[in-house]
C-alpha cells in the first residue's frame, strides 16, 4: 500500500484547475521529486495534497485512507509534516524554541526528539540558543524541516528545500533528506535544481501543465534524452 497517492487530482484557485488530472504515488521508504517548468503545478500539488487549496476532483490517500480536503491541522495529527518555500522560520525566536514550536500536538515528553533532529543536523545542536533570523539560508532551512519532524511525521513535504541556497549548502540539505528518509520518513519534495534531485530520488515525476509528463524512477528520468532535452537543460 503506498504511503501517498493523488489518483487523478484536479485542483487550483477560484474554480479554476492548475492541476489536471495529476498521479502520483510513494511508499514509505521513498523519496518522491516533483520536477518541471515553473507554472507546471508542482507546489501546487504539494498544497493540495496538505489541504491547503481545494481538490476538485480525484482523490488523495496517506496509507489507503481517503483524506482529499482534510485541513493541515488533521492531516499533522495523521502524520504529515510540510515545510513551505518561504517564512518557515520564527527568525525571533531560537532554533530550539522553533523546533519546540513544531511540537505544538504532542502532549508527551519530546525531549528525545529535540535529541534526534540535532543528530540528522548537528549545525543547530551548537547554534540551539541563537535565534533563527541569524541563521544562514541553508541553516534556516535545516530548522524548518526540524520543526516539521518534531511530530515524527511519516510522510514530509518539502517545498523547494533548497531554493536560493550556494551549491555547498544544497548539497549538504540533499544529504540530510536523505539521511531523514532512511530514517524511516517518506519524502515527497518539489525542486527546481532537478539533475541534483533526482539523484537522490525514487521516484521522478515530471509535470508540464499540470498533468504528469514523465513518471519513472530518478535514474531513468536521468538518463532519458527526452526529459534531459525538455526540462533539465540539456
Amino acid at each position: 500500500m503506498a504511503l501517498i497517492e493523488t489518483n487523478s487530482i484536479y485542483a487550483g484557485y477560484g474554480g479554476m484547475n492548475i492541476l489536471n488530472g495529476v498521479n502520483m504515488s510513494i511508499e514509505q521508504d521513498e523519496i518522491g521529486v516533483i520536477v518541471g517548468p515553473n507554472g507546471a503545478g508542482k507546489s501546487t500539488t504539494l498544497k493540495a495534497i496538505f489541504g491547503l487549496l481545494n481538490v476538485n476532483e480525484g482523490n488523495i490517500t496517506l496509507r489507503g485512507e481517503d483524506i482529499t480536503n482534510l485541513s493541515p491541522d488533521k492531516l499533522v495529527h495523521k502524520g504529515m509534516g510540510f515545510v513551505p518555500q518561504e517564512y518557515n522560520v520564527f527568525t525571533s525566536l531560537s532554533v530550539e524554541e522553533n523546533l519546540e514550536m513544531g511540537a505544538f500536538i504532542r502532549k508527551d515528553d519530546f525531549g528525545y526528539m529535540l535529541e534526534r533532529v540535532y543528530s540528522f543536523f548537528p549545525d543547530l545542536k551548537d547554534k540551539r540558543k541563537q535565534p533563527a533570523g541569524e541563521l544562514s539560508g541553508g541553516q534556516r532551512q535545516m530548522v524548518a524541516m526540524g520543526r516539521a519532524l518534531m511530530v515524527e511525521p511519516s510522510l514530509l513535504l518539502l517545498d523547494e528545500p533548497t531554493a536560493g541556497l550556494s551549491p555547498l549548502y544544497m548539497n549538504e540539505i540533499f544529504d540530510r533528506i536523505v539521511a531523514v528518509n532512511e530514517s524511516g520518513v517518506g519524502v515527497l519534495m518539489v525542486e527546481q535544481n532537478a539533475k541534483q534531485a533526482l539523484r537522490i530520488a525514487h521516484k521522478g515525476f515530471v509535470l508540464a501543465a499540470g498533468q504528469n509528463r514523465y513518471t519513472d524512477t530518478g535514474e531513468n528520468l536521468l538518463n532519458d534524452p527526452e526529459v534531459a532535452k525538455s526540462f533539465l537543460g540539456g
